[in-house]
């Protein structure tokens, strides 16, 4: 969950609607002549004070505040200008509510509509950073911003060595369930990662992970995991097991593999579609005590609700930092109550999002009316709709909460509770589930969670505990969203410590 940049943190006004006396802004962007055809897409228009800069982006915890403005744009022809009022749809203001000064703007035009999970990337046109010096709005001439080159993206299969290069292989699946679903044809992509030794040893069979990445993540940072795992297992340092890095990313941000009205039937794709065919196709234990889930944030909470709502698939599931399973503390809030509001709480004062261990830096309001700039896809409120929400009379899922006032819609919330509340399924259905599910749920959080993910965790256990389900959830002393994996220099030692626990179900009794 909210991997990403988080700009415009340490901003105070989160006013996006200027009042009717203020005169608007306007800016020119133009498309170059470089560029052959025509282009459509999210036009972001980003702006700062000061100089210097090389670009001017989201950053995480910068203290520089970013405005920015956006506009969707069709069809721009090589040599056509727009004009973009940078006050209708900005955050945190509008562009006329800054003071005079000397200011660096930036132009961007998001073409995949991707900016909003991942930043900029490959495709997106941009502009040079140009100064405006003693610029005051709505004074002298209009600005106006070239889109003169196209944004890199990185690789995306870089080399980790002969030895991961041989043992990695990428799996493109096209789902039948998907495909039906969409109409059109969908693939599940994964990198299956086989442990050193598979080659020599053909009549031997291993235990395999699930495994899938956070908000933001990608099939690229899939590979890159998969290359850290594999290194651990070669200096023994985990068992050797066969790692399956599932790609949970999509147009509307994370599907987090969940059987969803909105973004598809994933989970049905993964457990009956994919996993057969993995297991046709590798040496895999093929059996519920020999297939394992694991995530981090976003993919902490894909896997918790995998192994709830496949539980004989499953033999357990080992979850890091994941989105509330508990939907009495979504992030803080009781969406439950009366008259809630994601903004702010009773007394009025503003419901946070993320901290660093006691320092507030941004809040939820802040956060959600960024994102509203940003697109209409991919964010993670938005990613939050796509899956859990409703499919609305337009085809789109109803959101949860007005992005305006914070208002959260009871009816929406009770459809999010029987389908995606995971302490209120288990808890309603017990029954069914329960002699499938007692002892798999593993779940670790530090106690200073960056966007307060240990609320959820210790109400998800209580409601286990009250089952009888013999839950183990460990609460890491002060430890981060960000460093949860840690111990001492070495950032990925929590995987040594999982891939053991695993081991010992697929393997009881075995020496390492």
């Amino acid at each position: 969950m909210f991997l990403r940049r988080l700009a415009f943190l340490f901003l105070a006004s989160t006013t996006t609607v200027l009042s009717a006396q203020v005169q608007h802004a306007f800016f020119r962007v133009t498309l170059g002549p470089e560029f052959k055809e025509p282009v459509s897409g999210r036009l972001l228009v980003f702006i700062e004070s000061g100089s210097g800069a090389k670009e001017i982006d989201a950053d995480p915890f910068a203290p520089t505040p970013v405005y920015v403005a956006a506009k969707e744009v069709s069809s721009l022809s090589p040599g056509a200008s727009v004009d973009i009022d940078v006050d209708e749809l900005a955050y945190p203001g509008g562009f006329s509510t800054l003071k005079p000064g000397d200011y660096e703007v930036q132009a961007l035009l998001d073409t995949q509509h991707t900016y909003n999970y991942s930043g900029r990337g490959a495709g997106d046109l941009i502009s040079k950073v140009t100064p405006l010096a003693q610029w005051t709005p709505g004074h002298g001439e209009e600005p106006s911003l070239t889109l003169t080159s196209e944004a890199q993206g990185r690789p995306e299969k870089p080399s980790y060595g002969a030895g991961y290069d041989r043992s990695a292989h990428r799996e493109d699946f096209t789902s039948p369930s998907l495909s039906r679903f969409f109409g059109r044809p969908v693939q599940v992509q994964a990198w299956v990662v086989l442990p050193p030794g598979y080659s020599e040893h053909p009549k031997e069979h291993y235990p395999t992970v699930y495994w899938t990445h956070g908000f933001t993540g990608t099939l690229a940072a899939a590979h890159g995991y998969g290359a850290s795992i594999y290194s651990r297992m070669d200096r023994k340092l985990m068992p050797p097991m066969i790692w399956v890095m599932l790609s949970e990313a999509w147009t509307t941000g994370t599907h987090e593999f969940a059987d969803s009205v909105n973004d598809g039937p994933w989970g049905e794709a993964l457990t009956k579609e994919f996993i057969p065919y993995l297991e046709s196709k590798y040496r895999m234990d093929a059996k519920t005590s020999g297939r394992f889930l694991t995530g981090h944030s976003s993919g902490g909470w894909a896997t918790l609700q995998l192994q709830v709502n496949y539980p004989k698939v499953f033999g357990g599931t080992w979850s890091t930092s994941p989105d509330p399973s508990d939907f009495h503390d979504f992030t803080g809030v009781d969406l439950y109550a009366p008259h809630a509001n994601l903004y702010h709480r009773p007394d009025g004062s503003a419901y946070p999002l993320v901290r660093d261990h006691g320092k507030v830096e941004a809040t939820i309001e802040q956060f959600a009316k960024l994102e509203r700039v940003l697109g209409d896809y991919g964010g993670q409120f938005g990613s939050f709709d796509w899956v859990f929400s409703p499919r609305g009379g337009d085809g789109r899922p109803l959101p949860m909460f007005n992005r305006d006032t914070g208002d959260i819609d009871p009816k929406v919330v009770d459809y999010w509770r029987d389908h995606w509340d995971l302490a209120h399924i288990v808890q309603t259905d017990w029954a069914n589930r329960g002699k499938d599910l007692r002892g798999k749920i593993h779940l670790y959080v530090g106690t200073a969670d960056t966007f307060y993910l240990d609320g959820a965790a210790h109400k998800f256990e209580a409601v286990l505990r009250g089952l009888n389900a013999d839950p183990h959830f460990t609460y890491i002393p002060d430890r981060t969203h960000f460093d949860l994996y840690w111990k001492g220099d070495d950032h990925g030692a929590l995987f040594d410590e999982i891939a053991g626990q695993m081991y010992a179900v697929a393997r009881p009794g075995a020496k390492r």
